[in-house]
């Protein structure tokens, strides 16, 4: 029988053993064809290729019930074989697997007693696999977060008064990263973290536990959770949240969410909002379909469309109905190869409709990831970034540059 393989293409790979090091992965002789490296190799030296297997089953146990599935699969595999329909979006399936990189754990099932993440979890002769909603959620959500550190600038959804002028820089908050993400940025500015599926996952209060000690170490009233999304995971984030809220209970203690927002939805942002969450920054990435697409790397149109009118539409819901409760900032990718000045002022127009005092910050994407022919823009056409938002009837514009951030003049 047939099956899908990652090879390497020796001519491309540049020895980086990201592959190696930092995905979980039971190596090139046991691959599952699981995808992962493929979206994790920042030179794209590896492919699926379908190749010749032996005719191999194994027995599993799925819900009690008994099944032969093909070895040399994920459990995700195996579940799909089985009838079993998968969702990159929530609600919309039976699984719901948004990153298929290991490390939202959103898609994890209960394996010999276990949560695991279906989407990377190898198949073994013999396993039992429970996917109840009801008996995994009797289990505490895990997720992949790293970096727990001191931040010196913040994110899209930190005020402007508190980020340093130039490039005097002194912390205002600490952050934590999660791993995994939905969208496949070609200049995501932290693949090294989203597409990372090895280390230990934590529980929501573990990871509170972790971001209060660095708060305390650093001491700044503002913990952040980035990414990878943050979202992915929705019983973990939501928990989390709480989490923090419960170990950071004086008034100063601010809990802020940086997301690309195309899977929030009106009552996810409520329980974030019940849950303790006082800052948000979601981002836009283009008004222009062609634009979000080139930016997220997202290749299904019909997808790519239903994540950009989601994005627009979480930031309208958090100002319409949080605008009095909760920090709100926007953030926008800019790089004119990928993005015009006119659509940019587009963009202002839109969002001053919306509210015309919203933070907006404008991050000058660089060379990153498999992004290594952009040219980062200068300070001047930051400049003039920051100019054609405010002609747009903006109040609030940040631009980061190569020179730090410029913030609003008033």
């Amino acid at each position: 029988m047939k099956s899908l393989k990652a090879r390497l293409l020796r001519d491309k790979c540049i020895e980086c053993n990201f592959c190696r090091s930092y995905i979980a992965c039971p190596g090139e002789n046991s691959c599952t064809g699981c995808g992962s490296c493929i979206e994790a190799c920042p030179r794209e030296a590896k492919i699926l290729v379908e190749v010749e297997v032996p005719d191999d089953y194994v027995t599993i146990k799925v819900n009690g019930e008994k099944y032969q599935v093909p070895s040399g699969i994920t459990v995700l595999k195996a579940l799909e074989l089985i009838g079993f329909r998968v969702s990159r979006l929530p609600g919309e399936g039976d699984i719901y697997v948004p990153c298929r990189t290991g490390g939202c754990w959103a898609c994890a099932v209960i394996v010999n007693g276990e949560l695991r993440p279906s989407c990377i979890t190898p198949i073994q002769d013999g396993m039992e696999i429970i996917t109840d909603i009801d008996e995994i959620t009797k289990k505490p959500p895990l997720r992949i977060v790293s970096s727990f550190q001191g931040h010196p600038v913040g994110g899209v959804g930190t005020p402007y008064w508190l980020k340093p002028k130039g490039m005097l820089y002194s912390y205002i908050e600490v952050a934590c990263f999660t791993h995994g993400c939905i969208l496949r940025c070609p200049s995501c500015q932290n693949w090294e973290i989203t597409y990372s599926s090895v280390g230990e996952p934590l529980t929501p209060f573990q990871a509170a536990h972790l971001l209060t000690e660095a708060r305390r170490l650093y001491g700044v009233d503002r913990m952040a959770i980035s990414g990878g999304e943050s979202t992915l995971n929705r019983r973990w984030l939501v928990d989390f949240i709480r989490s923090l809220k419960a170990l950071n209970r004086d008034e100063k203690a601010r809990f802020h969410v940086d997301t690309n927002a195309v899977i929030l939805t009106p009552d996810y942002i409520d329980e974030l909002v019940e849950a303790g969450m006082t800052d948000i920054g979601p981002d836009i990435k283009g008004l222009r379909l062609e634009t979000f697409m080139k930016i997220t790397g997202i290749k299904e149109r019909e997808l790519a469309s239903r994540m950009l009118e989601n994005e627009w539409s979480t930031v309208k819901c958090i100002v319409n109905k949080y605008w009095d409760k909760a920090f709100i900032g926007v953030g926008i990718p800019y790089n004119s190869a990928f993005m015009s000045l006119d659509e940019l002022y587009e963009i202002g127009l839109k969002l001053a409709s919306i509210e015309p005092t919203i933070q907006v910050c404008v991050l000058d994407y660089r060379p990153e990831f498999r992004a290594q022919y952009l040219k980062r823009p200068s300070f001047n056409e930051m400049m003039e970034v920051k100019k054609i938002l405010e002609e747009a009837g903006l109040k609030t514009v940040i631009c980061q540059t190569v020179r730090g951030h410029i913030l609003p003049s008033s």
